[in-house]
């Protein structure tokens, strides 16, 4: 049975390349949801409505997602509310130098 710590872990390898930062460090994920074992739902969002880089960040966090071991039906919605802010991020990505 999937878990959501191995939908974040699959998740931890996707970066935003204009930041070269995780999706999960920047706190874009907003949700996670393991339906019937195996079928995962994720909501998430992107820094900004303008950000070029939102459908090559998309596509890479589903085929992460279609990787997982098992996974069944897989997911992805982009969402704007609430709007992402920094103080979304980790504590590590925000202080580090």
């Amino acid at each position: 049975m999937l878990k959501s710590s191995d939908v974040i872990e699959a998740l931890n390898g996707c970066t935003d390349p204009e930041l070269n930062a995780s999706i999960v460090d920047l706190g874009l994920i907003y949700g996670i949801n393991i339906s019937n074992g195996n079928d995962v739902k994720v909501t998430l969002t992107m820094t900004s409505p303008m950000c070029p880089v939102t459908s090559v960040i998309l596509a890479d966090a589903q085929l992460r997602l279609e990787a997982i071991n098992e996974v069944g039906k897989v997911e992805v919605n982009l969402v704007w509310e609430p709007m992402w802010s920094p103080e979304m991020m980790s504590d590590e990505l925000k202080y580090r130098e």
